[in-house]
């Protein structure tokens, strides 16, 4: 399958090309893809803001909610194979703008389900978008970095993390005033494509040279990429618990009062989304090495603490020790990624995200076989020792440096 029409799109410019180019140019580059970050983190935060609506809607159970929810990683797994080649294929540019434009569409036809079997299915495909404007718009973020010549992937993840607060406060608005998931998705769509309008003449028109170069379709990849692919699922498994068993943690473990349950997983979103502003800054000073040892351990300081101490403003400080520890992993792990010799950014990326994600996939499943066997704080100690072996390898990968 060729998807000839892709080629329509005029991009041909090697990185070389900007070589020369200003730095206001260069600074509006990386606005550019920032925003696109920026974009994607809406698209999830605003259709996330609006399950609790959907479930009402739709009659869902809590298991028949779980099990829909399913569709999304199952459509981001079935993309994968494909993903990286498809990027470097075509170009991270038109994937991005073509994938992106169909993943907020996509978001708005989920307000249009009427059966749990449309929902199911509209989210399968959503997923399957969604990992192709991933690898997309990262890989944006790889040329970029290559640009400045120093690392900034952890400022695009920000972006990233502030759309989802953005996200939620709209969706708390749309509440407010009584608004349609459906309206509410047309509007965020709207957003999004005059971000994508202003902003996709700036992305970065390169084609790798290592696309052009006939592969097998199975071959056998970097061990360095599968190192860095589970530094990626130990991180986002400990990400994953905190995004859905926080709130649970605060309420059946550190029996935090009313609205004070939400507090555990707020504080870890705000320190998340902080580290990714100023890591880079902290990676500049001390070395992509010493940042990612630290950020292992402090993640499983953080949890340890709330495992020792489950009370309301030492497990509330935990978490947030725990959102710096995990706000810079996964960016450096993917900057690291980009600069592999071997293979393109493209497919780099899918290797390393592909491994990663499995760990958010799993992780929060894991902890509720282990919580239903021996209890809540066993399992979060369990995770917690996830942050000691992030330090122990990113010490024995020779690619981080």
């Amino acid at each position: 399958m060729e998807f000839r029409f892709i080629n329509r799109f005029n991009t041909r410019p090697k990185l070389k090309g900007y070589k020369h180019a200003k730095q206001s140019y260069l600074n509006r580059i990386r606005w550019a893809v920032s925003l696109f970050y920026f974009a994607m983190g809406l698209c999830s935060a605003t259709w996330a803001s609006r399950i609790p609506d959907l479930k009402t809607t739709l009659h869902l159970s809590e298991g028949d909610l779980g099990t829909i929810l399913f569709a999304i990683p199952f459509g981001q797994l079935f993309a994968m194979p494909f993903a990286g080649k498809v990027v470097t294929r075509f170009g991270s540019h038109r994937i991005l703008l073509i994938c992106l434009t169909l993943y907020a569409f996509l978001m708005t036809t989920i307000g249009l389900a009427n059966d749990p079997w449309q929902l199911s299915a509209v989210l399968f495909i959503f997923g399957v978008f969604g990992n192709l404007s991933n690898i997309a718009v990262n890989t944006q973020g790889v040329y970029t970095e290559n640009l400045f010549k120093k690392t900034i992937m952890s400022s695009f993840h920000g972006a990233w993390s502030s759309a989802g607060f953005t996200g939620a406060f709209i969706g708390l608005a749309m509440l407010y005033f009584k608004i349609t998931p459906y309206v509410h998705f047309i509007i965020t769509f709207g957003i999004v494509i005059i971000l994508m309008v202003l902003n996709f003449k700036f992305l970065i028109k390169a084609k790798d040279k290592k696309s052009v170069e006939k592969k097998k379709f199975f071959t056998k990849p970097d061990t360095a990429l599968i190192w860095l692919g589970v530094i990626g699922f130990c991180c986002m498994a400990s990400e994953g618990v905190m995004f859905d068993w926080s709130g649970v943690y605060f309420k059946d473990v550190v029996k935090a009062p009313g609205p004070l349950v939400i507090l555990g997983y707020t504080s870890f979103m705000v320190m998340m989304a902080s580290g990714r502003f100023v890591g880079d800054r902290f990676i500049l000073k001390f070395g992509r090495k010493r940042v990612l040892q630290i950020s292992g351990l402090m993640i499983s300081i953080g949890l340890f603490t709330a495992v020792f101490f489950p009370y309301l403003i030492p497990s509330t400080l935990a978490f947030m020790l725990v959102g710096l520890g995990v706000s810079t992993v996964v960016p450096t792990v993917y900057s690291v990624a980009g600069k592999n010799t071997t293979v393109s950014p493209g497919e780099a990326l899918t290797i390393v995200s592909s491994v990663s994600f499995l760990g958010f996939l799993m992780g929060p499943p894991i902890i509720g076989y282990i919580a239903e066997a021996f209890g809540l704080q066993f399992s979060f100690a369990f995770i917690g020792v996830f942050g000691v072996l992030i330090a122990i390898m990113v010490s024995r990968i020779k690619a981080i440096e």
